[in-house]
């Protein structure tokens, strides 16, 4: 986070509502929003508790929740474990209905498919989850994961939960220091990886960023490799051992170690902007609550939806929207290993046709891709099914949202925005089924969230004047600690004292609706007005030609900052000074002069994270002449 100098105002004026078609509004889970807001955050123990209810639990728990600031514990002594809860409860217990539902249907880029269903995928883990105990892995040890998107990984997470270990899903592509890096912090015992990878029609090899990345790591056990590839690498080390040989002979009947509530569920860690990668802490309970929860209320799964998240396993969305959210809730969850733009910038709307996909879940990066190859590819499909498209991961462009409300959804679904973060492991802001949604706004604090626009002093701000979004109570599905370095942890309160800060920063309007315009150090200081880089992005691309856009603020000696636009046109569109003269109109048009960019560069892509937000710190580093530090970690 920045210094606490200024806040920021919004340049905006313009409002754009979008309604959700009456199904959708009828049909949602929440129809009287204000009414379950007031209740849930003037009686969060009752709301949350009956929440709760609805799960399985070997030993209710004596009281809700504690807050000791910045300590937060949920379900105090209950006894769990949520793969019971995503798996036994459909297969053998109150919901046994489902166990021949299909849990998994697993896509690669090639066209293979596999259909997994609650039973098999019991079984599975099962077997998994017995191999790990067969290495010496009991509750409490940590389990490094470096698999792409298959099934082989998702088995894996789950079987760490099922006996209780910790895991530490790593994106698989990541280089040797930052797997390394995570291998250290957490002191892995068992390393589980794939030899390769495949994205873009490319091989990526993994096995041997796993061989450099522990060497002279003697804690580390036994590497288990799951080999795809044929002929299959030699497995070179006595530490190593074949996934399908371990698991082959193993029982598909593995008692769920019996949880606490608080006990760890997973590490999973994240980089920020520097520095030495935080490995954020969620646990059984409060996450199983949270992640549950929200896959009905916000995703608006329903009983026999197909649900789709086009995210990955190393990112904090695929572990609570691929893997556990909608598992736990009972629904069929597609997973595709690849590009969605690969084979052809049609598959994913192929894909919704073949499957009947009914919610998307996605990243404002992606739906700009998809508007930048036009609406043709999308119009060859029969989309219908499609009724909820949400994205999150960055701000959300008003003009993309629109492109994808008139294109992608039409009359017979919504686009809803939503605001989270990996320390937060689901949404905290967003438009509810049930809501309007208001273009450039992410939408209104969820159930239990006390969510507010403060200064650096904390005091809350008026209505669309700029400032840092803060939650003030703790909810379920927060984290609670950082791996070994609880100080780091309590930053998160202590930033400004007694609410959580999130480190963006916001704005409310009169309707209590949020906008997140970026972290609050992608904020440009143009003339003594703090300006934030997503709302001139935004503007950018709202001009027909512009397809993705980033913005940076230099040093001027007039005024202070001058801002810099780097623009990616759509295809059919030369650049010209002729057109940079034109985007310069536009963005000041949109914006007001205070936000007119000084300069406009031309270029082919953005530099971004693996998880594809937009790295300005790069782009401003070689402006400056300056090194950006470390990339190789950068992953939110």
């Amino acid at each position: 986070m920045e210094n606490k100098k200024m806040t920021i105002d919004p340049l905006s004026q313009k409002e754009q509502i979008i309604q959700p078609p009456e199904f959708l509004r009828k049909g949602a889970m929440i129809q009287d929003y204000d009414s379950l807001y007031l209740y849930s955050i003037t009686q969060p123990e009752k709301f949350w508790g009956s929440i709760a209810n609805e799960l399985f639990w070997y030993k209710k728990w004596d009281k809700v929740m504690e807050f000791n600031m910045p300590y937060h514990k949920w379900f105090i002594n209950g006894k769990t474990n949520i793969t019971v809860n995503a798996l036994d409860r459909h297969v053998k217990g109150e919901n046994r209905a489902n166990r021949n539902r299909v849990a998994l249907i697993w896509m690669s880029e090639t066209g293979e498919e596999v259909l997994i269903t609650y039973d098999r995928l019991l079984r599975r883990v099962n077997q998994v989850a017995n191999a790990l105990k067969s290495l010496g892995v009991k509750k409490g040890d940590r389990v490094i994961i470096y698999m792409p998107l298959t099934l082989q990984g998702i088995y894996s997470m789950l079987a760490c939960a099922r006996i209780g270990a910790i895991h530490s899903v790593v994106y698989a592509g990541m280089g040797v220091q930052a797997l390394r890096s995570r291998i250290e912090d957490s002191k892995a015992k068992v390393v589980i990886c794939s030899d390769v990878t495949y994205r873009a029609g490319k091989v990526v090899p993994l096995k041997g960023i796993v061989d450099e990345a522990i060497e002279n790591l003697n804690y580390v056990e036994k590497i288990v490799v799951h080999r795809r590839q044929k002929p299959q690498i030699e497995l070179s080390s006595e530490r190593e051992l074949d996934f399908d040989e371990l698991i082959e002979n193993q029982s598909q009947w593995c008692d769920a170690e019996i949880m606490d509530a608080e006990d760890p569920l997973f590490i999973l860690y994240t980089s920020g902007t520097t520095g030495k990668p935080k490995g954020v802490v969620h646990v059984h309970g409060g996450y199983m609550v949270g992640t549950y929860y929200l896959s009905r209320a916000f995703y608006d799964i329903k009983d026999g939806d197909i649900f789709w998240s086009t995210s990955d396993i190393g990112w904090i969305v695929g572990h609570s929207y691929i893997v556990y959210g909608p598992l736990v809730a009972g629904a069929t969850v597609v997973a595709r290993e690849g590009a969605i733009n690969y084979p052809d910038p049609g598959i994913v709307w192929k894909i919704v046709e073949r499957h009947g996909v009914n919610i998307i879940f996605t990243a404002p990066t992606a739906i700009r891709m998809f508007m930048r190859f036009g609406e043709e590819y999308v119009n060859q499909y029969d989309v219908s099914t499609l009724r909820l498209l949400a994205s999150a991961g960055e701000p959300l462009n008003p003009e993309a949202q629109a492109w994808a409300q008139r294109v992608i959804l039409k009359d017979h679904g919504m686009v809803v925005d939503n605001f989270w973060q990996t320390e937060v492991a689901s949404p905290i802001i967003g438009t509810l089924p049930s809501m309007n949604a208001k273009l450039g706004k992410a939408g209104k604090p969820m159930p239990g969230i006390v969510a507010e626009v403060v200064d650096p002093q904390g005091n809350k701000v008026p209505p669309n004047k700029g400032g840092l979004l803060v939650i003030k109570k703790p909810v379920p599905y927060m984290l609670r600690t950082v791996w070994n370095n609880d100080e780091r942890y309590r930053e998160y309160w202590n930033y400004i004292p007694g609410v959580y800060s999130c480190g963006d920063v916001s704005y409310y309007d009169e309707d209590g609706y949020f906008a997140v315009l970026g972290r609050a150090d992608d904020v440009m200081n143009v003339a003594g007005h703090r300006i934030g880089t997503a709302e001139v992005e935004s503007a950018f691309v709202s001009h027909p030609a512009v397809a993705e856009a980033a913005v940076i603020g230099l040093p001027d000696e007039v005024k202070g900052e001058r801002i810099k636009g780097f623009v990616v046109l759509k295809p059919g569109n030369e650049p010209s000074e002729n057109l940079k003269a034109i985007l310069r109109d536009h963005v000041r048009r949109e914006l007001g002069p205070i936000a007119t960019p000084s300069e406009i560069d031309f270029v082919n892509n953005l530099p971004k994270t693996r998880s594809g937000k937009i790295v300005r710190r790069l782009l401003k580093a070689r402006e400056l002449g300056e090194d950006p530090g470390d990339l190789s970690t950068l992953e939110d």
